[in-house]
């Protein structure tokens, strides 16, 4: 927590620089963040994808894979949700939700693995083919809704048909803030026991930590990062889910600010931590939130990516100094 609070005194001394009261602007937000129940909603509607993508991307990092593709598996996880309804428009909400949760599961899952096989086979680099492939799958997002998805009615705007009211998730006190906060819950406390109350989460551990040892000890990594990408990716392409099926209701360009980038900012700030997950999102949605409200105050809302940028920076800079020590050593007869 330093080192978001060093971030915001950074961007304090940015906002000077431009010639604003930081005090000023940071009370802004705040007013942005917490001025009435709307906005506290609306600090949930964007921690529900950041908290999915986040624990995904932290079960990931937890087996020592860097998976920089949770917004590619974001978008296939909507494709993959959007596909039931259009398909299948007439099955009743008991039926279609679960379906949309497990065709995005699958299709975000799907996109990790294939991530993973040229790391596994190959050696390739893992950072590149998962980053890579984010921009495969946000382009066949922009052939679907301009091509064969694209709805006839929408005025030549590229947008799929609107999801029938079966496919929306459930929304709680006349907000935006829908299911999606359960399933986020309910994500963080699963993945808290497997993680540490599982033999399944201490393997994972040990080969992140010590893949020479785990080896030692027989266990498959193989086997193992292969299941790992799968519950990542899966996440992942909830939170695109949640985001079509509680909030657009609909496939549509740019349907993600970067929530799969600003999740590894929300996993290395929680330590990959589960439930610590679930709290840096909170945060991170607020400043979301906050972040658009500066506009009223003359600064572009671009502004909230330098924080966020600033807090992971100052998060990996702590880890160099809280791993190392500085050690002085004098020559002798000095």
């Amino acid at each position: 927590m330093a080192a978001v609070g060093i971030a915001l005194l950074f961007g304090g001394v940015f906002f000077t620089l431009a010639g604003l009261s930081p005090l000023q602007l940071y009370g802004t937000m705040a007013r942005g963040i917490l001025g009435d129940v709307y906005a506290l909603s609306e600090t949930a509607v964007k921690a529900i994808p950041l908290a999915l993508a986040a624990l995904g991307v932290a079960v990931a990092f937890r087996i020592g894979f860097w998976n920089i593709g949770a917004e590619g598996q974001l978008y296939a996880g909507a494709i993959g949700a959007t596909a039931i309804p259009l398909f299948f428009p007439a099955l009743p909400s008991l039926v279609m939700l679960p379906m949309m949760m497990l065709a995005s599961a699958l299709a975000g899952g799907a996109l990790a693995v294939l991530a993973a096989l040229p790391r596994i086979y190959r050696n390739v680099n893992e950072i590149i083919t998962s980053l890579m492939l984010n921009y495969v799958v946000i382009l066949f997002s922009d052939y679907l809704i301009y091509g064969p998805w694209k709805d006839p009615q929408s005025y030549n705007f590229p947008l799929t048909p609107l999801y029938p009211k079966a496919a929306h998730l459930p929304t709680f006190f006349g907000t935006r803030m829908h299911l999606g906060a359960v399933a986020a819950l309910v994500a963080a406390a699963v993945l808290s026991l497997l993680i540490n109350r599982s033999r399944w989460g201490f393997e994972v551990r040990l080969l992140g930590d010590s893949p020479n040892a785990a080896r030692f000890a027989g266990l498959n990594p193989v086997r193992h990062i292969l299941v790992a990408m799968l519950v990542s990716g899966g996440l992942a392409g909830l939170a695109g889910m949640t985001e079509v099926s509680g909030i657009l209701h609909r496939l549509q360009r740019e349907l993600s600010p970067g929530y799969g980038y600003a999740a590894i900012i929300v996993a290395w700030l929680a330590r990959l931590h589960p439930w610590g997950v679930l709290a840096m999102a909170i945060f991170l949605g607020a400043v979301f939130v906050g972040g658009y409200s500066l506009q009223t105050a003359g600064l572009a809302s671009a502004s909230v990516f330098m924080l966020q940028g600033g807090m992971l920076f100052l998060v990996l800079i702590a880890d160099v100094f809280l791993e190392r020590r500085l050690v002085v050593r004098r020559r002798e007869g000095s």
